[in-house]
């Protein structure tokens, strides 16, 4: 219910930048160019838990772009989803690779799923409102793309604040499972695990692993590969690595990785 109330009071009620605050706009210029102006690069964070994807994010977890994630996730700022979701769309694409081919598989975008008291808490589930738009933006260039929600939590995860990385793998540890019948709905595509945030990777690594283990049955060497958390590991099983896309990565420190100017490292707290 309080989704549809934000729906019409975002309708009804002045509007302010929801990353810096500037009135009568949704998304100022400026923090629009904060929040693509650097483009899609490949993020890691430091230490690297096993088994997480290859990553790619749009920008820092920082000013503007901070702002404008809370404002969508705890504040109800969901005119942000579509601006959100276009960048998200970047990092897919980025992490997916070109499409090849007369018909290329489509896009199967897995979002990381929230807890049900964080949904009811806050309304709305801001992750899967932003894959939604970030599908929709692909297919509007052309890309065929579609959300897949086949994660869910298993088991009660505490809350992260706090947690260091070591405390939030061993809390996410075993928390996903895919839905009944969603392996076969992840079959004929793509996937992208896609978030609106990652720092220690846990959560995606978490994922990453529950749909590793749904295709043990079918795909020999597939978990071992992702967990083993290399692109090396994954093509000794002649398998393709499982491949993620964030808007941001959310930094304590960061830096731009010498060894390749298209790489972020980061470190930091989870979501």
């Amino acid at each position: 219910m309080r989704g549809w109330w934000r729906e019409i009071a975002g309708l009804v009620l002045p509007v302010a930048c929801g990353g810096c605050g500037r009135p009568r706009t949704a998304l100022c210029p400026e923090c629009a160019g904060e929040l693509t102006g650097a483009g899609p690069r490949r993020v890691r964070p430091a230490p690297e838990p096993s088994g997480l994807p290859v990553v790619h994010a749009v920008a820092p977890y920082a000013d503007a772009v901070r702002e404008l994630l809370l404002a969508h996730k705890e504040r109800g700022a969901l005119a942000l989803a579509g601006p959100l979701g276009g960048a998200l769309a970047e990092a897919v694409k980025a992490s997916a690779g070109p499409a090849t081919g007369p018909a290329p598989p489509p896009l199967l975008l897995v979002p990381v799923p929230s807890s049900r008291r964080s949904v009811r808490a806050r309304g709305h589930d801001p992750t899967r409102r932003i894959a939604l738009a970030a599908a929709a933006r692909l297919r509007r260039g052309g890309r065929a793309a579609r959300v897949v929600p086949v994660l869910r939590q298993r088991r009660y995860v505490a809350d992260q604040a706090g947690l260091g990385a070591r405390g939030r793998l061993a809390n996410l540890s075993g928390a996903l499972e895919i839905v009944p019948g969603g392996a076969r709905l992840i079959e004929s595509g793509r996937v992208v695990l896609v978030d609106d945030l990652m720092t220690t990777g846990a959560s995606l690594a978490e994922a990453a692993r529950a749909l590793a283990d749904v295709h043990l049955p079918f795909i020999p060497g597939l978990a071992q590969g992702l967990r083993e958390g290399s692109a090396e590991g994954s093509a000794r099983h002649g398998i393709e690595q499982r491949k993620a896309a964030v808007i941001a990565s959310s930094p304590a420190s960061f830096e731009i990785n010498r060894n390749s100017p298209r790489t972020w490292i980061v470190a930091g707290g989870e979501r």
